[in-house]
């Protein structure tokens, strides 16, 4: 992705009420020793994908902690998981930044660039990071689809393509849902992988993976 986009990106503090959680949220004991990242969080991938995969925002755990997208957290350990096994991700792990994974065919990024406190975003918070779903869009000419991992991503979407005046009111968020615009990419939606619906059997590999297989297919 653009450097200077990525940069803009880490600079960022519009949103006064994020940068006091991302910068002083407590870390859990066993990543104590650990210098964390506590800035936003750029996307992430290959940029001649043709999937960008669309997150809610960081966790504490997780890109808060190891400075990238979909890093070091019980989320990423599935996502990641998966996407190796469709072909999208040349290892199934994302630990750490220098860990040497490398994205095919695809780009992750989040709706909101920040860990926001209890996972909940104020809608004027995704209104400002809006910005840089944007921009990020621009600078990803090859792709076809999307996929938002959650409501909220799903939601965030769904203003991207309002503001561009297409018609998508009556799109409404359920797992495995597709939608199609033309002129723009075909959007997916999914349960985010989130150990709340992952360890619940919310969402499974096997239906993940479905989902991932349909993506490809109507695809490539």
């Amino acid at each position: 992705m653009k450097k200077s986009l990525n940069d803009a990106i880490i600079e960022c503090r519009l949103c006064p009420r994020l940068v006091e959680h991302r910068e002083s949220v407590p870390s859990r004991k066993c990543y104590a020793s650990e210098t964390h990242w506590r800035k936003p969080i750029p996307g992430f991938g290959d940029p001649e994908a043709w999937l960008l995969i669309l997150g809610l925002a960081p966790s504490s755990d997780g890109a808060n902690r190891t400075g990238r997208i979909f890093t070091g957290d019980p989320s990423a350990k599935f996502l990641i998981r998966n996407l190796h096994a469709a072909g999208f991700a040349n290892q199934p792990d994302s630990l750490h930044r220098q860990d040497g994974l490398k994205l095919i065919g695809c780009y992750l990024t989040a709706a909101v660039k920040c860990v926001p406190p209890k996972h909940k975003p104020l809608p004027i918070e995704i209104e400002r990071c809006s910005r840089y779903l944007e921009e990020e869009l621009t600078l990803l000419p090859r792709l076809k689809s999307v996929l938002a991992l959650g409501q909220i991503a799903f939601q965030a979407y769904k203003s991207h393509l309002l503001r561009r005046n297409i018609a998508c009111r009556s799109f409404k968020f359920a797992h495995g849902a597709c939608y199609e615009c033309e002129g723009v990419p075909l959007l997916y939606a999914s349960y985010h992988p989130s150990p709340q619906n992952t360890n619940t059997g919310v969402l499974t590999d096997q239906s993940f993976q479905c989902l991932l297989k349909k993506i490809q297919e109507r695809a490539l």
